[in-house]
């Protein structure tokens, strides 16, 4: 027995070394990334899966099932933080509008990706998958994104907010409908009664929020700092059980407390206390999606991750500029949007999970894993770069509109450049420079 137990500490003693190491050196990528512009999201899920058991880069002997639980409480406590956040006047006050911005983005992503998903050949059914994977924002990389980049002000956020909110909806109907399908399910009424459950909680939820806030205050008063946040964090763990039993899944539990809880006056005090909490455990998360990755599955999906990667980004370029407009915003407020909505990450492993336990085509998993790894990769360097990407996009788009505008012998006011091309007119680039977020069609 003492043996036993000495083998037990020796354990535990290993793993907390391991999980320390693998943090240090985050913190160490993580320096080296900020210089580029990278945010931490891609570092903490490459550190993951350089010490993947399927990698064996180093010798770290260590299961992802070991931090499963914790990553869960970081993925709960990043939609919390997203519900907390969530501006309920600005949504209720433009709620078709938000619904059709993020109905449209939904089915172009998900047409496309059912499209795809046949094009694909790998069945019917996984066929369904695909298109889901591709369809959705990743929550938890958008909510980290915005909180990161200190975009939370920005005109464009709240109606990003409102479409991963309506992305929220419908992959909480998606996958109770995946579900059903993938157990072989006959009955209708079942389904029917589980949608309907689902529908109720959200819109039982989304009430309280919206007339139920000075009764929700009452329950929260107390004016020690430390009951307060074990309350919060005891909330959003109940809430994300209580979602994940209905079926509308943990994550759209947890948002919906936040909700809740954003509407009453503690919504300041509720943001300070969280945020520590909210930082290391959405670590534990992104570290734990590394860890879950076996890079020797890749090079068999290579070619189909890359086309749908490909797809997924002109699709979204165009489904954010649609939605930008739909909304009033300009070409700038499009591209922030797309930067953001892009990247693609928790859903797509939840629905590579339901595939494996249904017994669908292996390939699955490997196609969830690479894509995401990219996607989480490409989205936040883009997102981090995107006043750059933005005025790349602007002098294009006025070069285009000068050609158009200008006889020929007008375009060239100076000598021509070493590499051929003409200087624009001084006049067009003092404009730009003084106010960046002007569009071409504005000056």
């Amino acid at each position: 027995m003492l043996a036993a137990q000495a083998s037990d500490h020796g354990d535990l003693a290993e793993n907390l070394i391991v999980l320390g190491i693998l943090f240090i050196i985050a913190y160490v990528l993580g320096r080296l990334a900020r210089r580029i512009g990278l945010p931490a999201i891609p570092v903490y899920m490459v550190v993951g899966l350089l010490a993947s058991p399927h990698t064996q880069i180093f010798p770290l002997d260590f299961e992802a099932a070991n931090i499963q639980l914790i990553a869960v409480f970081g993925l709960l406590l990043l939609l919390f933080s997203l519900g907390v956040e969530f501006d309920q006047e600005d949504f209720f006050g433009n709620f078709h509008r938000l619904l059709i911005s993020g109905g449209s983005y939904v089915a172009i992503n998900l047409g496309a990706g059912i499209a795809f998903g046949f094009w694909v050949g790998w069945g019917t059914r996984e066929a369904l998958i695909i298109a889901g994977m591709t369809a959705t924002s990743s929550s938890a990389i958008v909510t980290k994104l915005l909180i990161e980049l200190r975009r939370l002000t920005n005109d464009e956020t709240p109606m990003i907010l409102g479409v991963t909110v309506i992305e929220d909806i419908f992959i909480a109907i998606y996958l109770a409908i995946i579900s059903a399908a993938l157990s072989h399910a006959t009955g209708f009424w079942p389904i029917t009664l589980r949608l309907v459950l689902d529908f109720v909680f959200i819109v039982l939820m989304f009430a309280i929020a919206r007339w139920g806030g000075r009764f929700v205050s009452r329950l929260l008063q107390t004016k020690d700092d430390e009951l307060f946040t074990v309350l919060f964090f005891g909330l959003a763990i109940v809430f994300g059980g209580i979602g994940e039993y209905i079926g509308v899944t943990d994550a759209i539990g947890a948002f919906l407390i936040g909700v809740v809880l954003g509407a009453t006056r503690y919504h300041g005090r509720i943001e300070r206390v969280t945020v520590p909490l909210r930082d290391i455990f959405a670590a534990f998360f992104f570290l734990n999606f590394g860890l879950d990755l076996d890079v020797a599955k890749f090079p068999e999906v290579t070619g189909v991750v890359i086309v749908a990667v490909v797809m997924t980004l002109l699709l979204n370029f165009g489904a954010s500029q649609l939605i930008a407009r739909l909304n009033r915003f300009g070409f700038t407020a499009g591209v922030n949007t797309f930067v953001i909505l892009q990247n693609r990450g928790e859903f797509v492993l939840i629905l590579a999970t339901l595939a494996v336990g249904a017994g669908l085509d292996s390939r699955l998993t490997p196609f969830a894993g690479m894509y995401v790894l990219i996607m989480a990769v490409i989205g936040p360097l883009m997102a981090a770069n995107s006043d750059r990407f933005n005025a790349w996009l602007r002098r294009r788009q006025l070069k285009r509109a000068l050609k158009k505008s200008q006889p020929a012998s007008s375009q060239v006011t100076g000598e021509i450049t070493e590499v051929g091309k003409p200087h624009l007119d001084p006049a067009i680039d003092a404009a730009m420079d003084s106010d960046p977020r002007k569009q071409p069609e504005d000056l």
